[in-house]
């Protein structure tokens, strides 16, 4: 149902490719339920100004401005120029949908003027991830509501998700760049992981962004971060909504500003 609302210039996008339509069916399957999801809990921005932080392709913007619960206008924030300038090539006639760098977002243009802020699959990447949270508290109005989704890399999860990682490789199938491997002690201590930091992280230096890969993030060291700031109001999982975070690829923690 996804892919046949996805128009020429939403599968041409980077992400898109990579996970909507990846050749790899479970990656392909998992990533779809993500979307669905994200534009099934984004329906109460309907009418509302929102932004999407690490927005990527803009797929998820795309769809939900097509969808019959749009917001009024929508904010894509990106950290490399020329991801923003293709968003803003490729969504031209897309009046609700506009695109900034992310060093924009300090102005007062966007300080406090946003009903909901979107991440998604974002902060497992992030070096500094409480100056990034605190100006999240800053961009949002009062009562403004935060949607944010990360992988699961800790629990029984972990073990199918390096399987179809090492299977990908081996199909050739492109994944990120700096993917690490687990040694067996770290697997082992990543499925038992409890709320603290579990196994070092390797940090990836670009001349103009450092990143983390999946290995050993800690979807629960986030929830504690973010609790510090917003009232997390729910945590759910996909794409099987049913089973823990544990048994999941993704979760999903929504949060209000006070």
């Amino acid at each position: 149902m996804l892919l046949a609302v996805m128009d020429e210039t939403i599968r041409e996008g980077h992400y898109a490719k990579k996970q909507l339509l990846n050749r790899l069916g479970l990656i392909r399957w998992s990533h779809q339920a993500r979307f669905k999801k994200a534009i099934a809990m984004a329906t109460g921005f309907k009418g509302q100004r929102i932004l999407d932080f690490g927005c990527g392709d803009a797929t998820f913007l795309a769809l939900l401005a097509d969808s019959p619960h749009p917001p009024s206008a929508a904010v894509g924030a990106e950290i490399k120029p020329e991801i923003v300038a293709s968003n803003r090539q490729r969504f031209a006639k897309h009046p609700s949908l506009s695109f900034v760098l992310q060093p924009e977002l300090e102005s007062p243009a966007h300080l406090g003027k946003y009903d909901g802020l979107v991440c998604m699959e974002v902060f497992e990447h992030v070096e500094e991830q409480e100056p990034v949270l605190d100006l999240f508290v800053r961009l949002l109005k009062p009562g403004g509501r935060l949607l944010l989704s990360v992988p699961v890399e800790t629990g029984p999860t972990v073990l199918v998700k390096t399987a179809a990682r090492n299977l990908a490789g081996w199909m050739g199938v492109p994944s990120y760049p700096g993917n690490a491997r687990y040694t067996w002690g770290e697997l082992a201590r990543s499925v038992v992981a409890g709320k603290t930091q579990h196994v070092p992280r390797r940090l990836y230096r670009e001349p103009d962004n450092n990143f983390y890969c999946h290995k050993g993030f800690n979807w629960k060291v986030l929830r504690d971060k973010i609790a510090r700031r917003f009232a997390i109001t729910s945590i759910s999982t996909s794409p099987l909504g049913w089973l823990p975070a544990g048994l999941n690829s993704q979760v999903w923690i929504t949060a209000q500003k006070n």
